[in-house]
């Protein structure tokens, strides 16, 4: 056997071996690509408008906050007033 029929007997051998290797990294290839990254997106979708309703949910709670407590300041002054009057 020469030196060239010994090389492309590896070679072949090589690429019988490898056959298996690459049909499964193409099988996960094409998972990823149909199911993972659409789901992966999907999450990502998800959790994005659930943090802009937070975020803007935060805003709307520190103005109530403000409102309760110019409410406790207003009740309580009156609350006073009202005792001195009775």
């Amino acid at each position: 056997m020469t030196d060239n029929e010994l090389l492309l007997a590896i070679s072949d051998m090589i690429d019988k071996k490898l056959k298996p290797i690459h049909d499964n990294l193409t099988e996960i290839k094409i998972t990823q690509e149909n199911d993972i990254l659409p789901r992966l997106q999907n999450v990502e979708s998800c959790y994005t408008s659930t943090y802009k309703r937070y975020a803007n949910g935060i805003e709307h709670l520190e103005a109530i906050m403000q409102d309760i407590e110019i409410l406790k300041k207003v009740v309580t002054e009156h609350s006073i007033k009202l005792q001195q009057i009775s």
